[in-house]
C-alpha cells in the first residue's frame, strides 16, 4: 500500500511541475509559503488576537491548538515516520525550495495552517473572516505541494492532524470554561 502512495504522491508531484508551476507565481508561492515557517504566520495573529480583550478568547484558543500541532507533528509524527522530502528521493525532481527539516511526513505548514484556521473560522462571527481562515490553510497546504518540500499524503495528513488539534482545542477550552463558570 505504502509503494501505491508514493507512486501516486510522486506522479502528483510530477505534473504539477510540468503543468501547474508557472514563472509569475513561483515567486509569489515562494513568499507564501515562507510565511508558515517556524509558525510564524499563525504565531503573530495569534498573539494579536491575545493583545485585545475582544478577541483574547479567540487567541488563547489559537495558541492552544498551535501548541498541540506542533506536539503532535513536529515533535512527535515527523520523528517517527521520518519521511524523506521529495526532493531527497525523487531522482531529478527539482523543488522551488528546500527545508532544513529532512522530514516531511506530514505537513507541519499545513498542521498549523489547519488547527488556526479552523479555530478562527469557529470562533470569528464575520463570514469574510471565516472564509479567508480557511482559505489560507489550504493555500498554505497547496504551496507546499507546489514549491516541491512535501507530498500530496503529507499536505492531506498535515490538513487531518491540524483539524484534529483545533478540535481538541475547542473541545477542551469549552470544557475549561464550563467548569470555571460553576465554581
Amino acid at each position: 500500500m505504502f509503494k501505491s502512495l508514493q507512486i501516486i504522491d510522486e506522479s502528483i508531484l510530477i505534473f504539477v511541475k510540468d503543468y501547474l508551476r508557472f514563472e509569475i507565481l513561483n515567486p509569489i508561492v515562494k513568499i507564501f509559503t515562507s510565511l508558515g515557517n517556524a509558525g510564524m504566520l499563525w504565531i503573530v495573529i495569534t498573539l494579536i488576537l491575545l493583545l485585545y480583550k475582544p478577541t483574547r478568547k479567540i487567541g488563547l484558543q489559537s495558541a492552544l491548538a498551535l501548541v498541540f500541532s506542533v506536539i503532535i507533528t513536529n515533535l512527535t509524527l515527523k520523528l517517527i515516520v521520518a519521511r524523506p522530502r521529495p526532493y531527497v528521493t525523487m531522482i531529478d525532481f527539482v523543488p522551488l525550495l528546500k527545508s532544513s527539516d529532512p522530514n516531511s511526513f506530514p505537513s507541519g505548514h499545513t498542521s498549523t495552517a489547519f488547527a488556526a484556521g479552523i479555530v478562527w473560522a469557529k470562533l470569528f462571527s464575520k463570514k469574510w473572516v471565516k472564509v479567508i481562515a480557511v482559505t489560507q490553510a489550504v493555500l498554505m497546504g497547496l504551496s507546499r505541494i507546489y514549491v516541491g518540500v512535501h507530498y500530496p499524503s503529507d499536505v492531506f495528513f498535515g490538513m487531518i492532524v491540524g483539524t484534529c488539534c483545533a478540535v481538541f482545542s475547542l473541545v477542551i477550552f469549552e470544557k475549561f470554561y464550563k467548569n470555571k463558570n460553576k465554581l
